[in-house]
């Protein structure tokens, strides 16, 4: 039922009717709480607005019904006029709240986050704790004293979903995803698995699988056989305009999109010195590519263009690029995997390959959570829009590039994940095989689900969660709620 007057739309559990007299009844899961109403005030609340939208339509109601599960309890509930001036009073609050441009400010230390849904979206401690760090960097990122709380869980629940083989039709049935090749089914997965459906290359899809992941909120990414990233179908379930409407503010202001950038491009520096050092033999010590990248990231804060930044950047990753041969072990040595320098388009050696792939698919990842917070993928601040590229996706990717996909293309070839046999090498280039795609996307989602403590929070996540994390405050430091936007570095 909904109310024009009112302002609000309801789904009602169950309504007992005799002639022209409603009785609203609301189920609880839970017990009959133990305090003289019998229940809490939000339960009221929404029996109430549930009795004005009957009264609305015509029935005439005098109280409610709450029934209690787990303790097989009916508690009635009278609508008396104390009741319904505070639901209206309510609504009206509700009402204003949906107009609001901005968000509240998050609470500091209260128990009423545990367990709140939007604990997530709202990240009470993280922001408290960077408002707290503002004016001192050097600070640790603290909430009164102590760290931040992780209120969402270390991992999703649902994972991702890769559908590959060529000619493949994906439907549903039954709340489940079905794959078919030929009319016969090759794989079935129920949708509350499913946080992404990823169709890489010539895949069909029907229309009613496509309406029910976007009612589920599902996104569905479409990528080239040659691993480009096309974009993405999505439902409508977030009407942040005005989060759009601070990026594109700070978007055309020259100024900030440089201090943005350069703290990017720092960060990436950072996160490429610790892999440099991480895996390579010592010998690598010795020799002047980590000091080069430090020297050149130093040199970062000086530029006074996106241009020129740009160029510190490339300089940056040729400094990284020619040592990164050294840390791979493959356990089918070939020349085939001799790597002396980053090539795409088509790439042209195996190492390549992968991480153009790699690359593809985290540009994806970072689209999705931009989506999710409700901002503009395509419309960066560091990379400048252009038609088909994921701009503002390629910004947040860039530090992540060295301690995801970089370090899942080590991980797939040292362990013998990803073999020659996995790879079609040409006079055009190298591209990757079903097989060794598939052995890849093992690897590259593993470290995706490899857990981490956060550098600036100090509490355990995943990679996939710190993804959506760096958008929810890049969402707020568009908004101007936190003062900088700082990206995840490794140690």
């Amino acid at each position: 039922m909904s109310s024009d007057l009112l302002k609000i739309s309801a789904k009602l559990d169950l309504v007992a009717t005799d002639g022209n007299l409603a009785i609203p009844v609301e189920t609880k899961r839970g017990r009959v709480p133990d305090n003289v109403e019998r229940s809490y005030e939000p339960e009221r609340v929404q029996l109430m607005a549930q009795g004005l939208l009957l009264r609305e339509h015509g029935y005439t109601v005098e109280y409610g019904v709450l029934y209690f599960a787990a303790s097989r309890t009916r508690v009635t509930i009278e609508f008396d006029e104390l009741l319904e001036l505070r639901t209206l009073d309510l609504l009206k609050q509700a009402l204003k709240a949906t107009t609001a441009t901005t968000m509240p400010a998050p609470l500091e230390n209260s128990p009423k986050c545990n367990g709140c849904s939007l604990a997530g979206v709202c990240l009470p401690d993280e922001t408290n704790a960077l408002l707290a760090c503002a004016n001192d960097p050097t600070v640790e990122v603290t909430v009164d004293g102590r760290a931040p709380c992780r209120l969402y869980p270390v991992r999703d629940d649902a994972t991702t979903f890769y559908v590959q083989e060529q000619g493949a039709f994906v439907g549903t049935s039954k709340q489940r995803l079905v794959v078919k090749v030929n009319g016969a089914g090759v794989a079935s997965v129920k949708l509350q698995d499913v946080s992404q459906l990823v169709l890489l290359g010539n895949i069909q899809i029907s229309t009613q699988a496509v309406q029910t992941l976007c009612e589920a909120s599902i996104p569905i990414v479409h990528l080239s056989t040659g691993h480009r990233f096309y974009g993405m179908t999505h439902g409508i379930h977030l009407r942040n305009a005005d989060d759009r409407a601070a990026q594109y503010k700070i978007a055309a202001e020259p100024a900030r999109c440089l201090l943005f950038a350069q703290q990017l491009v720092i960060d990436k520096a950072e996160n490429q010195r610790t892999l440099l050092r991480r895996n390579a033999p010592t010998d690598l010590y010795t020799e002047r590519a980590p000091r080069d990248i430090d020297d050149l990231a130093t040199r970062a804060p000086q530029m006074l263009s996106i241009e020129t930044l740009l160029g510190v950047e490339g300089a940056i990753a040729a400094a990284y690029f020619s040592q990164f041969s050294k840390l791979l072990k493959p356990r089918d040595f070939s020349t085939d995997w001799s790597f002396t320098n980053r090539n795409r388009r088509p790439p042209r050696d195996p190492v390549s390959a992968l991480l153009s792939f790699g690359y593809a698919m985290l540009a994806k990842e970072c689209a999705v959570a931009l989506m999710s917070e409700g901002l503009e993928p395509w419309w960066g601040l560091y990379h400048q829009p252009r038609h088909g590229r994921p701009a503002l996706a390629l910004d947040v990717m860039e530090p992540f590039r060295p301690a995801i996909v970089d370090s899942a293309v080590i991980s797939a070839i040292n362990t013998g994940m990803v073999t020659r046999s996995g790879f079609e090498m040409s006079s055009a280039g190298c591209i990757l095989k079903d097989t060794g795609r598939k052995n890849f996307i093992r690897a590259y989602d593993a470290r995706l689900d490899q857990l981490i403590t956060h550098p600036i929070f100090d509490y355990r996540c995943s990679w996939r969660v710190v993804i959506r994390l760096q958008a929810r405050l890049l969402a707020r430091w568009l908004r101007g709620e936190i003062p900088k936007y700082t990206s995840v570095t490794t140690r």
